[in-house]
């Protein structure tokens, strides 16, 4: 997925966030995480210079290392 995708995507509110009366939230981007990854085990996220690795564990669990 290229950046420009992501930032074409819709953002959606997450499941379990309630909108406050005295506070306007906006809404977060929620990205599916097989579409992140793209049915890779491991991905490299260049921020600000320092590349982090998200992987997906045998437990199917996601872990971001720098």
């Amino acid at each position: 997925m290229t950046l420009r995708q992501l930032k074409n995507m819709s953002a959606t509110p997450a499941a379990d966030q309630k909108p406050t009366q005295k506070l306007a939230q906006k809404p977060v981007l929620r990205i599916n995480s097989g579409e992140l990854m793209q049915q890779l085990r491991e991905v490299e996220i260049d921020h600000e210079g320092r590349i982090y690795r998200l992987r997906v564990t045998q437990l199917n669990k996601l872990i971001l290392t720098a």
